[in-house]
């Protein structure tokens, strides 16, 4: 039925128009999604990385954003908290870490620090009542991760360990398939590598006591992950040589390349190599049934993966995602849910008790039981 104006009064029509108004908009608010619940993070570390790939990745989170900075480099810290809307009250340096105690829009420390940094800033960022996501490696030894996950269970806090790529896409869909009677079948074997050539001798990467290691600790973490995470199985032994270039200043503390075999309870064989001398950058695993394979996998963008034995085309269609903003709402989404990291502190232990295995099967030449 058409409304006539002229029907009735102004002030009645204006009258009932608020009503209906007033109804629709007690309507609105009743349905109106509530505002998505977000976790601040506090970035512990702001070199390279945090800056290149954590920093703008918050822009891609539903759940993570960033709220502090800690920095020995009080101008650069400025300057970012600036470009990514950082309260500079929200700043700390490592002296005064512990205060991040009384703020209370910090719920997790990201540490982004060299490796044998990770144990004391985990352990004081739970102290002061944080949860903590630590980048990988976790710690230069067992007993400091041990120490890591005992402070955060301690102060019954988070502890998650960034494993991106067991975040994004193109890892789980090969995950997925390596899992897949039809797909691989059983597996006998999963080969594994990673490396590049590294430049800057006098970076803290070749620097053993800041990184615990050599390519291993920092590359080779990612092969070894690959072989886990592939084959759905703990290795039992190990076998392993290193190698490094004689006269090299960048090798004078830390090894260049190790290869290591990892020998699996079902029998299946995991062949890996690490390096700092040159790039390489794929895994292949190979079933009774068939054969997945992935070049590059472990890049920040662009990883590419196959099924079956040739390289046809670009691969199977998966839809990227940033792994850095996956990595982080997921452990924000644990904070919010509580709920437990798909990559704990038992994980990264894991990790880096085989690493040690692995070192001392390249120094006696022998196989090394992992237990």
């Amino acid at each position: 039925m058409a409304f006539e104006f002229g029907s009735v009064s102004r002030r009645t029509f204006l009258a009932s128009s608020a009503i209906a108004l007033g109804s629709t908009a007690i309507r609105a608010q009743a349905f109106a999604a509530e505002p998505k619940k977000t976790v601040g993070f506090a970035l512990v570390g702001i070199g390279k990385l945090s800056m290149e790939q954590l920093l703008p990745a918050f822009a891609k989170c539903e759940y993570a954003r960033p709220v502090a900075l800690v920095s020995g480099h009080p101008e650069k810290a400025k300057e970012q908290a600036a470009k990514y809307g950082i309260d500079p009250k929200n700043i700390y340096n490592y002296e005064n870490y512990d205060t991040i105690k009384d703020n209370p829009a910090i719920d997790v420390v990201y540490i982004v620090l060299p490796n044998g940094m990770h144990a004391e800033y985990t352990i004081r960022g739970a102290q002061a009542g944080k949860h903590v996501l630590c980048e990988k490696p976790m710690a230069n030894t067992p007993a400091e991760c041990a120490a890591m996950i005992d402070a955060c269970e301690k102060a019954a806090r988070k502890l998650m360990i960034a494993y991106r790529l067991q975040y994004e896409p193109v890892t789980q869909k090969a995950i997925e398939l390596a899992r897949s009677p039809e797909a691989v079948g059983v597996i006998k074997q999963v080969t594994a590598e990673g490396g590049f050539n590294i430049g800057d001798p006098t970076q803290w990467r070749l620097n053993r006591k800041l990184a615990g290691g050599g390519s291993m600790m920092d590359i080779g973490i990612y092969a070894l992950q690959a072989a886990r995470y592939l084959s759905g199985e703990e290795p039992v032994e190990v076998t392993a040589i290193s190698y490094s270039t004689p006269n090299d200043p960048r090798f004078k503390e830390v090894e260049e390349t190790v290869a290591f075999d990892l020998k699996f309870k079902s029998g299946a064989i995991g062949s890996c190599v690490s390096s700092y001398g040159y790039g390489c950058n794929r895994f292949r695993v190979y079933g009774t049934k068939g054969q997945i394979q992935s070049e590059p996998y472990l890049s920040y963008q662009g990883n590419r993966l196959w099924q079956g034995n040739d390289r046809e085309g670009n691969g199977l269609e998966i839809t990227p995602g940033n792994h850095f903003a996956l990595e982080m709402d997921h452990m924000a989404q644990c904070v919010l849910d509580d709920k437990t990291p798909k990559t704990p502190g038992a994980e990264g232990l894991q990790d880096v008790k085989i690493i040690t295995a692995i070192y001392e099967a390249a120094r006696r030449g022998a196989a090394v039981k992992i237990v």
